[in-house]
Parts: C-alpha cells; sequence; structure tokens
C-alpha cells in the first residue's frame, strides 16, 4: 500500500523542526499533505514525492547520477513505489536501482536516520511522449555515508542513468543541499552503529552476558551486559546486526525481534555510544547455547540486577523494559516459588504509574511531542513528555525523562504536582495513573534526543490544541487549566 500521508506529514514536520525558516518556502508540500489526493503517487501531477540519497564517500565527496529523462546531474533518487514501507527505505530502493549500490553498502548519518537532511520543490517540465504534463516534484534527501567505495563496484540502470561522479560538497548541484552539506563540520564521522538484544523470558527474568576480563582489549571487561555487536558491511539494517551477532556469539536464532529504543553508552574512552535495542523473548536454558565470546550467559530478575558487576544503563534498560510487562499471576504465569511472593493479593489488579512533564511557559503555551509514527503507543499523536517510573520516585522519574527524552534540566525543588488523571485507554487494558507535575523553572531548550520515539516537539496553545492529542492527555490539560486536581476517563460507569 503506498506511504500515508501521516507518514510524510510526521516525517516533514520533524524536518520543519529543525528549519522552521524553511516553512512558508515548502507551504506548498503543506497545503497538498492538507489535500485528498494521493502525493505518493506519481500519477499526482499536482505535486508528488520523490526520494533520493546524498551519499557521501569515505573523502567526503558526495555521488551524483546523470538521470537521463531530465539530461541533469543530480543525486540518485526517483518516485515512491507501493512496497516502500519508508521515504527512507524509498530513498534507498532508488539508490541500490540507479548505482547497484546495495542498502547494507551505506549508513545513515547519525541524527538523520529518519529525517530527510534537505526538503526541496521544484518544478518538471511537462513530457508528452508519457502523457505527463508538467507538475511539481517534493524532493526530500536523506544522508548517508558509504562504507568503503572501493569495495562497492558501481551498475548503472543503463535506461534511466547515463554516467556517475563524484563531486566535491561546493560542486553539489542542489543549492539547498550544498549550502547544508558546506555547513557539516569537516571530518565529521557517523557513530559506530551497535545493536543489543533484550532478552527475556516468561519468568520475567533477563539473559545476560558476562564478559571475558580483557581490560583495554574489550569494552566492558569483566562485567554482565546484553549480547550485541557493531554493524558490518553485509548488515543491511540494524535488526540484521543484532540477529547475527546472536548467532555468532551464542548459535541463538530468535522468531521475533521488535525495536525498543535507542540507548547512550560510555564506551570507556569518553564517548558516547549509540545502541539500538531489540528486545525479545525466549525460554531456553543457556547452558545449552554455544557461547564462542566471553565466560557465561545467565537469567537474572530485574531485583537481583544490584548485585552484579553491570552498567547503570544496562540496568536502567531491564528495569525500565521490566516495568512495561503485563503483570503475570496464577499457575500458567511461569513465576517461580521465589517470585510469586511478590505478586499482588487475589483481586486486586496492579497499576501502571507514568508521570507527565507540564511544561508552560510564560505566553501560556504548554509543551506536546509528536510520538513517532511507528510507536507501540499513540503512534503519530501528540502527547506531553511522559515515562513510567522505575525503581525510582515519581519526581526523580520525571527529571530523568525530561533529561534523556529532551535535554532539559529541572530542580527538584521546581517541581509540583498540578493533576492526577486515572485512565484506562480502551477495554481489557491495565488500568494507569498519569501524574502531571509542572515545572516552574527549567533550563535548555527541548531538543530531540529520542527521535524513535518522538519526531519533534511544539508549544501549543491550550485552547487549540491539536486533533491528534492523547485522549488523556487533553483531559489532564483542560483540568489543570481549570484548577482541578483529579480527573478519570475511559472508566465505565
Amino acid at each position: 500500500m503506498p506511504l500515508s500521508h501521516e507518514h510524510i506529514r510526521t516525517t516533514v514536520e520533524t524536518y520543519l523542526a529543525r528549519h522552521p525558516h524553511e516553512r512558508e518556502q515548502l507551504g506548498a508540500l503543506l497545503h497538498a499533505l492538507g489535500g485528498p489526493t494521493d502525493i505518493s503517487s506519481r500519477s499526482t501531477f499536482t505535486g508528488h514525492i520523490i526520494c533520493g540519497s546524498v551519499v557521501v564517500d569515505p573523502l567526503g565527496r558526495v555521488l551524483h547520477v546523470l538521470h537521463l529523462a531530465s539530461g541533469m546531474v543530480l543525486a540518485p533518487g526517483g518516485h515512491t513505489e507501493p512496497e516502500d514501507e519508508s521515504l527512507a527505505g524509498a530513498a534507498l530502493r532508488e539508490l541500490h536501482e540507479e548505482t547497484g549500490i546495495p542498502p547494507q553498502a551505506v549508513a545513515p548519518w547519525p541524527g538523520y536516520e529518519t529525517v530527510p537532511f534537505d526538503i526541496d520543490i521544484h518544478e518538471i517540465d511537462a513530457r508528452p511522449s508519457k502523457g505527463e504534463p508538467g507538475h511539481v516534484h517534493f524532493d526530500l534527501w536523506f544522508l548517508f555515508r558509504l562504507h568503503t567505495a572501493a569495495e562497492t563496484p558501481m551498475m548503472l540502470q543503463e535506461e534511466e542513468v547515463g554516467g556517475f561522479e563524484w563531486r566535491p560538497p561546493d560542486k553539489v548541484t542542489s543549492p539547498s543541499l550544498r549550502e547544508k552539506l558546506l555547513k557539516l563540520p569537516s571530518g565529521t564521522e557517523p557513530d559506530t552503529a551497535n545493536a543489543s538484544a533484550l532478552i527475556h523470558n516468561d519468568r520475567c527474568e533477563y539473559l545476560l552476558h558476562l564478559r571475558d576480563y580483557f581490560p583495554g582489549r574489550i569494552w566492558e571487561p569483566g562485567m554482565w551486559s546484553l549480547l550485541g555487536g557493531g554493524r558490518e558491511p553485509q548488515d543491511a539494517t540494524l535488526e540484521h546486526t543484532v540477529r547475527r551477532e546472536l548467532a555468532e556469539e551464542a548459535g541463538l536464532d530468535l522468531a521475533d525481534l521488535t525495536p525498543f529504543g535507542t540507548e547512550y553508552a560510555d564506551d570507556g574512552a569518553g564517548a558516547t555510544v549509540r545502541i539500538a535495542v531489540y528486545a525479545g523473548r525466549w525460554n531456553g536454558d543457556p547452558r545449552e547455547l554455544h557461547l564462542t565470546e566471553g565466560v557465561m550467559l545467565a537469567w537474572f530478575a530485574p531485583d537481583d540486577l544490584h548485585r552484579l558487576r553491570i552498567a547503570d544503563t544496562t540496568s536502567d534498560l531491564v528495569r525500565r523494559h521490566a516495568a512495561g510487562l503485563p503483570a503475570r499471576t496464577g499457575p500458567q504465569s511461569g513465576l517461580t516459588p521465589q517470585t510469586e511472593h511478590r505478586t499482588s493479593p487475589q483481586g486486586t489488579v496492579l497499576h501502571v504509574i507514568g508521570v507527565h512533564l507540564y511544561l508552560e511557559r510564560p505566553d501560556g503555551t504548554v509543551l506536546l511531542g509528536l510520538r513517532h509514527p511507528n510507536s507501540a503507543f499513540a503512534p503519530s499523536s501528540w502527547h506531553a513528555l511522559a515515562g513510567h517510573c522505575e525503581q525510582e520516585n515519581a519526581i526523580t522519574c520525571l527529571i530523568r525523562e525530561a533529561r534523556e527524552e529532551a535535554g532539559l534540566h529541572i530542580e527538584r525543588q521546581d517541581i509540583e504536582l498540578v493533576h492526577v488523571v486515572h485512565h484506562i485507554d480502551k477495554a481489557g487494558d491495565r488500568p494507569r495513573m498519569g501524574l502531571f507535575f509542572r515545572a516552574r523553572a527549567w533550563s535548555g531548550e527541548p531538543e530531540l534526543r529520542e527521535p524513535d520515539k518522538c519526531t519533534q516537539w511544539r508549544f501549543w496553545d491550550p485552547a487549540a490544541l491539536p486533533d491528534d492529542l492523547v485522549p488523556y492527555t487533553r483531559v489532564a490539560i483542560e483540568g489543570i487549566q481549570n484548577g482541578e486536581l483529579y480527573s478519570e476517563t475511559g472508566w465505565r460507569a
């Protein structure tokens, strides 16, 4: 099926959050997104999407190809197809079709995994021979780095591409692309892409890997960690990376792995490493696995992590994942006798506790974030900055979430509780208690620290909130505006 307008709109709005001064010049694209026509279709001649790849080689040169249809030398790119799952994926497909460069030969530039590097609009002349009138192209350019130019043979699509060349940034054809490329810091290198597996069983235990103790030779020597490693040229995606690492390190092949988030860790040399974390379920015996690296694998419950030599980031990650798992009780729950005493009394339903930041500027506008289209909860919807309480109190959780998600720094003495909403999102869901805290003061401006969860931050007038706002968040904001401390939603009378 074609790419949805919601996916395109979210991508464009995320781009505009970084380049707000371009909103006016992209007005035609925004207007088209608000209309009924399918702008992902090449037959929509009022204007349609083009996805392209800005590929930078190890020498800093940018790939250009001669497009035979237009006679112009441009970066590789073309129309979207119904099988494309994302705009960035369409750009990679076009790159492969036109030049022969496979997707695994390039890596997204850090921070531009799903966000275009540039968006441009230009007119296309009529082509009577193909029955095409003059129309408009909305060009979305995604930034990639080529791993090794010498090992990537070019196989041009002869019917569409007449040749290729690598140009220095100051010779890039597109003026807007050229301007942005010249502003990239000299010698900028993307961080090494890493992926890890957060594997849990039905007893809510997590599979951890005890690393070899080789200080100076391996990262986190002698510590318990997750299985995983760095992306290699043959890995088309980070999911391929984590699956390859599981097979190589432990002979594991999991049926289902789902993205859980992006974590940041210190590599021991002062650099920050980005790690894509994938979660999966497995109920086997780690003693039966063929371990090729490290000392051993073992299951651990979240409450036992404090006894281990383990990085705080890994421990926090496990606890955050465990907090989101549904409660499992009864004879089919898989709970061991040692853990059953932690379950609630019969008839009691455990509630999820969530903290929310009510950040209000002096002009009365309040901060909301647009959730990623792939989010398990409220995809492509606006929501307050929020998170689940882990092994911490609510205010500590709020301070942590504000820093991790948006780079905001808030002091405990500047936080006050302004509303509580007791809600159920839909029938059958676990009940939740949402605590909304106001920050009377803070430092920093909202920034996208977790683009896999939130695609943009924006301050909204409480009297003109977005239509696609999480329902209980709307209830809470209205309650705060009316001076009410408590509300309920989703409960049956």
